[in-house]
């Protein structure tokens, strides 16, 4: 592997498209080093925090030309919320801003400037609700990550993605920072700068490596989607305790129940605090004091997770959760949920094997489909739909019938009618 060569940028840098023969897309040319940047060719800009500044860097956007390149940073894994504590934007001519959410609440002046024109986003399902919550939103939309998918790229993390199309490396120390943290650090805000610096030139060669394959349209559709859906409130799960790690291990109702008080009792404080759930109480404390059911604060101290002196303060919270799982009824402890779809893949065998016979056929046919145009299975139709489909088929067999489940399950027009034809010959049961 050549040694990295490590720069300052501050010219424009060359696009680096990828040799023509190679057999793989994000193979970059070993000839060629590899150069990390440093500094944003610009420099790093100081984040906006006040509307004076706001509105003059609002004017450079709207002078500017040709496409946005967005990104947002979050606080994830150390907030309870999702919000944007970091907001990063380029455009030809307008160079770089950072603006840091917090003091403004919205910005409708920046949307009504950006909004119309083709926004860039790298992995735009991760970004577009927290900018959506300051009220941005697209109309239009490039995402970098799923573009690559498309194309049949292996790696498509931005790092990645650059050092092989553009031949720049990208460090990504502190892409699991406190982006809560005031103020930021020089090298968080450097590295956030170049999160936004690459996206336009990454645009342009994915743009016309979609062309290449004939996959234009593709693309277009899926970024289409993404816009549809940037609005969307998100989803709310129905008993949202049941997601807790490790739950699998913990044997009937009534333990159930000290999980689900548990739980709850922790998110309460977490939302109080504004702190990520597992920073209160992991879920490894939560398993283990379902299944000892703990009487006092000694015992409960006792158990794995529980040694923390944050977590030893809340000891009588704890214990009332527990106390109060204990005295419940028989009538309310928790009861299996409806289920809102197929069961697992796994038991299908022994509750229908009929079905778990076209599940294996319908997934044959994906992967094998999924090859042939060099995309990842789960870009050409979700598992989710093949699972829906293979469990509970139309009546009428026909590739109208499929493609109509198909799309209302939110399969994209490209996708229904690559998979269609195969999917209703699979779902068709081999005479014996």
């Amino acid at each position: 592997m050549p040694q990295r060569t490590v720069v300052d940028v501050t010219d424009e840098p060359p696009v680096r498209r990828r040799d023509e023969e190679a057999d793989s897309p994000d193979i970059p040319d070993p000839k060629t080093e590899p150069v990390l940047l440093t500094a944003p060719r610009d420099g790093t800009p100081e984040p906006i925090a006040d509307r004076a500044e706001l509105a003059r860097a609002v004017e450079r956007f709207a002078a500017g030309t040709g496409p946005v390149a967005v990104d947002a940073e979050r606080a994830s894994g150390y907030r309870y919320t999702h919000r944007a504590y970091l907001v990063q934007l380029r455009r030809a001519g307008a160079g770089t801003v950072l603006i840091d959410p917090l003091p403004f609440g919205q910005l409708p002046e920046l949307d009504e400037v950006i909004s119309p024109t083709e926004w860039i986003l790298h992995a735009a399902s991760q970004d577009l609700p927290c900018l959506t919550e300051l009220g941005l939103r697209p109309t239009r939309l490039f995402d970098t990550e799923l573009a690559a998918r498309l194309c049949g790229f292996e790696r498509v993390g931005l790092a990645a993605l650059t050092e092989s199309l553009l031949g720049y490396t990208l460090e990504k120390h502190h892409s699991a920072a406190d982006w809560s943290t005031r103020p930021l650090p020089t090298s968080w805000l450097t590295y956030a700068a170049l999160d936004v610096e690459l996206l336009l030139q990454l645009r342009e060669i994915l743009v016309d490596e979609l062309a290449k394959q004939g996959k234009t349209e593709w693309a277009a559709q899926e970024f289409a989607a993404l816009v549809a859906s940037a609005g969307d409130p998100p989803r709310v799960r129905a008993d949202p305790w049941r997601r807790t790690s490790g739950i699998h291990r913990v044997r009937g109702a009534r333990a159930l129940a000290r999980v689900r008080a548990l739980w709850t009792a922790r998110d309460e404080i977490a939302q109080r605090r504004d702190a990520s759930p597992g920073r209160v109480l992991a879920d490894a404390a939560i398993i283990a004091a379902a299944e000892a059911d703990p009487k006092d604060e000694r015992a409960l101290l006792a158990l794995a997770g529980f040694g923390g002196r944050s977590v030893r303060r809340l000891a009588p919270t704890w214990l009332t959760a527990l106390s109060d799982a204990r005295a419940l009824s028989d009538k309310e402890l928790p009861t299996t949920p409806p289920s809102e779809g197929p069961p697992p893949p796994h038991r299908w065998a022994e509750r229908d094997p009929v079905a778990a016979a076209r599940l294996a056929r319908c997934r044959e046919l994906v992967t094998g489909l999924a090859a042939a145009h060099h995309l990842p299975p789960e870009n050409l139709i979700t598992p989710d739909s093949v699972r829906r489909l293979a469990w509970s088929p139309p009546e009428e067999l026909s590739e109208e019938a499929v493609a109509a489940v198909l799309s209302g399950y939110g399969a994209r027009p490209w996708q229904v009618a690559l998979v269609s034809p195969g999917l209703t010959q699979a779902l068709t049961t081999p005479a014996e």
